[in-house]
């Protein structure tokens, strides 16, 4: 995949620019170019919420010259958990104009667009043209395959990022006129409703969104400037839990024809599971956790993948805790036992789930290329066990 990178680089650096950016420019291949690349760019972020805090908080101190902010919603006192951008104050203003003094306070040099709007089919591509780069941090997939669409229609990269409980993904996207990756070669099928937990059911571990967003702002700076290796053509999937990342290769689906149309979507929100199209697709099946209890109550397999000390504080009926690492030693052949399993034929079929989703898209992924297809529980343990939490924020606005 090519390193895609804005052409122009602007206007010479100040000395104050200089002793602004000093720490950038120490870095090895890191040229006073690389940096006038950061103030001619243009980017847009998608989300002034959990993902969209980092990220524009962290492309405003490394200098990204205009910056816009799209998001319809109003911060609201439970978005202060994890939207650090946001103070007690801008409870019940637009979240654009209070990212807007926020990026604004920590660097009056960078323009702030604030459009106030939700992206639609009708809007996205107008709003978007112009960009070098858009940031998706949205929660809802809607939204996901519109800015995905919209990229590869307009053959703009994506960095795209999601979080859900104690889980987060991140990618880099560019359609490269027709030869690149894109959101949908990843999940070319928008889940059905019920099929994911919704976020106010599984709900998100606050510093997660720091983690997820911060590394998402560091994909924009290679992006931007061409230094170092931007995530094309992999996922990078984070547990909060264990502290793993887990690598993902994916690549154009093949005979995948190139979007040109935006359309609407059924709303819905969480993970799918990841699909990984090279030589074959990674996965098949994907259950909402009402599916996969009762699948399990009439004998199906189901294994809690997480490790044995999340597992003691509570697991489903009927499951089986294996801990990923050791699952994954059995499917390889390394171990002649695990848990109840004695032969890989009986994990062929089974459900596996984790605490939020990631890790067991990660294990149904690894499972597939080795030529075992499990079902994998969307959502996993949080999703399955929380009551309805109409106390909390509803799904449908567009930011983590």
């Amino acid at each position: 995949m090519v390193n895609y990178a804005p052409g122009a680089s602007g206007s010479a650096l100040s000395g104050a620019d200089y002793r602004r950016y000093s720490r950038h420019l120490l870095l090895p291949g890191f040229t006073p170019e690389s940096q006038q690349r950061l103030r001619s760019a243009k980017v847009a972020v998608v989300g002034a919420g959990g993902l969209g805090a980092p990220i524009l908080q962290y492309l405003a101190a490394a200098g990204v010259g205009s910056l816009t902010v799209i998001d319809a919603d109003l911060v609201d006192s439970s978005n202060l958990q994890r939207q650090v951008i946001h103070s007690e104050a801008a409870v019940g203003t637009p979240k654009v104009s209070s990212a807007a003094k926020a990026v604004h306070a920590l660097n009056h040099a960078v323009h702030v667009r604030e459009i106030p709007e939700v992206l639609t089919p009708a809007n996205a591509l107008d709003i978007l043209a112009g960009h070098d780069l858009v940031l998706d941090g949205t929660d809802n997939f809607p939204t996901r395959y519109l800015v995905s669409d919209a990229c590869e229609i307009l053959n703009m990269p994506l960095i795209w990022g999601s979080i859900l409980a104690f889980d987060g993904q991140v990618a880099a996207f560019y359609g490269d006129s027709g030869r690149g990756v894109t959101y949908r070669d990843v999940h070319p099928r928008p889940p059905k409703p019920g099929e994911v937990p919704s976020c106010s059911e599984a709900g998100v571990l606050g510093p997660l969104v720091g983690v997820i967003g911060s590394t998402m702002a560091m994909e924009a700076l290679k992006v931007l400037t061409g230094i170092g290796t931007p995530l094309y053509g992999r996922i990078q999937l984070y547990s909060a839990l264990t502290g793993d990342w887990t690598r993902i290769d994916v690549a154009r689906r093949p005979g995948r024809a190139p979007v040109t149309e935006l359309e609407d979507l059924v709303e819905t929100c969480g993970f799918p599971a990841v699909e990984s199209p090279g030589a074959a697709p990674v996965h098949g099946e994907v259950l909402s956790p009402a599916q996969a209890r009762r699948e399990a109550a009439s004998g199906r397999l189901l294994i809690d993948i997480r490790e044995q000390s999340e597992a003691a504080a509570g697991m489903l009926p009927h499951a089986v805790n294996i801990p990923r690492a050791e699952l994954m030693e059995f499917a390889r052949g390394e171990r002649a036992a695990v848990g109840p399993l004695r032969s890989v034929d009986e994990l062929r079929g089974a459900i596996v789930h984790c605490a939020g989703g990631a890790r067991s898209a990660a294990a149904q992924a690894e499972l597939a290329a080795l030529g075992i297809e499990v079902a994998d529980m969307a959502g996993g343990y949080l999703a399955a066990t929380l009551d309805d939490c109409a106390t909390l924020d509803d799904c449908a606005t567009q930011d983590d």
